[in-house]
Formats: structure tokens, C-alpha cells, sequence
């Protein structure tokens, strides 16, 4: 399972190409934007079907890094369903595995704006979590210091094998990380998009998920087929 490895406020992270970060010394894995029952809400509300299994996709890959990782304590950041309705839909199949993944570690649960209020689920529920030197939150606050956050869904442009490409991207300057959804049916919003104007700065890159993660400049991005890690 590749990863890039970067140092963020002194601290040595891994971000992998699934879009998670994990905290190799605290045993921390953090994935942001689930959007758990996204299905059922678009349906619920519009009477537009969508094939209803994004949440068992999503939690499947979920599954397959906390195997993979072992951690001690995931973290949610918001917007782990997508309103607090999906989370009393969310089907008994797909309750069980959550249910079985909470139960065996620390799960915190941050609340986000699709899902502000408490849930039913094992777990501490949260409006941001502290683990100096990190502050672990959904929305970005405008004065960062070692935040964490979710809600924009960053994604970025990229030329691989003579095309364009987009691809969900972490954001990441010297105070202020951003996490790409990790839920499968999230859309994304780009880099240049204005709502990231007050967000970066000149130190801010991303790092592009994906097969092979690795970092690229934010603005002006060309990758090469090598820089990229690929033969």
C-alpha cells in the first residue's frame, strides 16, 4: 500500500493514495468527508436512485486500512454521513461492520455541517479534537496552527501519459493541512477554485492520491510520467 511520507508541524505523516492520513507515532489513521448514506439521501429527498452501495464501498475501503494499519484511533473529520437521517437509514449489513470497526479501537467522530448533531454510534463525538501539536477539525478556521481539517474536498490537475487528469489531493501548507473525501460517491472541488483563496498561501502543495502519491506543486501543475513514480 503506497504512501507519501511528509513532515507537517514537526510531526511525520504518511498520506495514502486511498486519501487517509495516518500519524505513524500516535497510531492514528484519519480519514475525512464519508458521506455515509449518500445514496439514500439523495433518494429520500429528490427520488433520484442511485445504486445503493457507496456506503459498503467506502466502508470496505475503510476496513482494508485499519487492517492494514492497525491503528489505535481513527479519526472522522465531519460529514461522516450525509445528514444525520442516513445515519438512522444506514442498512443493518453496513451498521454491523461500522459497529465492529469502532468497537475494537478509539474512534472520535468529529460533527460536520452535513451531520451537526449527535449520532447513535459507539465512539466520542466531537466539534474538534486536540492532539498537540494537531487540531483536528472539519471546516478550516481562518489563523491555523497545525490544523487538520475536511469539508472542501480539494482536488488537482495533473498531465500523466500525454493526458490530463484530476485526481482528490490533500492540501498542505506550514500550518494547515486540508483532506480530500474519502467517501466514494463525494464530488471535489478544485485547487484554483476561489473558496481555496483564503485558504493557501505560497507554501501550500498538494499531494495528489492515487496509485502512487507523491507531492506537486499547487498552481501550474505538470507531472511527468517519472516524477510520478511510474514506469
Amino acid at each position: 500500500m503506497n504512501f507519501h511520507a511528509f513532515d507537517f508541524c514537526g510531526i511525520g505523516l504518511r498520506a495514502y493514495g486511498a486519501g487517509a492520513l495516518f500519524w505513524p507515532h500516535e497510531e492514528t489513521l484519519v480519514v475525512s468527508d464519508l458521506h455515509l448514506g449518500k445514496s439514500e439521501r439523495i433518494a429520500r429527498r429528490s427520488g433520484q436512485l442511485l445504486p445503493p452501495y457507496e456506503t459498503r464501498e467506502t466502508l470496505s475501503q475503510l476496513e482494508h486500512l485499519i487492517t492494514h494499519l492497525a491503528p489505535s484511533r481513527v479519526i472522522c473529520l465531519g460529514d461522516n454521513f450525509d445528514d444525520l437521517q442516513a445515519e438512522k437509514e444506514l442498512p443493518e449489513q453496513d451498521r454491523q461492520t461500522l459497529n465492529g470497526l469502532v468497537a475494537q479501537r478509539d474512534w472520535v467522530w468529529i460533527e460536520g455541517n452535513h451531520d451537526p448533531g449527535p449520532m447513535s454510534l459507539a465512539g466520542v463525538h466531537l466539534a474538534e479534537f486536540i492532539q498537540e501539536p494537531l487540531t483536528f477539525r472539519h471546516i478550516a478556521e481562518p489563523e491555523p496552527h497545525g490544523e487538520i481539517s475536511g469539508h472542501y474536498h480539494p482536488k488537482t490537475s495533473l498531465s500523466l501519459r500525454g493526458r490530463h487528469v484530476s485526481r482528490p489531493c490533500f492540501l498542505v501548507s506550514q500550518q494547515r493541512l486540508i483532506m480530500p473525501a474519502f467517501g466514494t460517491y463525494t464530488g471535489a472541488l478544485r485547487c484554483n477554485d476561489p473558496a481555496f483563496a483564503p485558504l493557501i498561501d505560497e507554501s501550500t502543495y498538494a499531494i495528489v492520491t492515487g496509485p502512487t502519491p507523491c507531492a506537486v506543486p499547487v498552481h501550474g501543475l505538470r507531472s511527468s510520467r517519472e516524477s510520478l513514480g511510474l514506469r
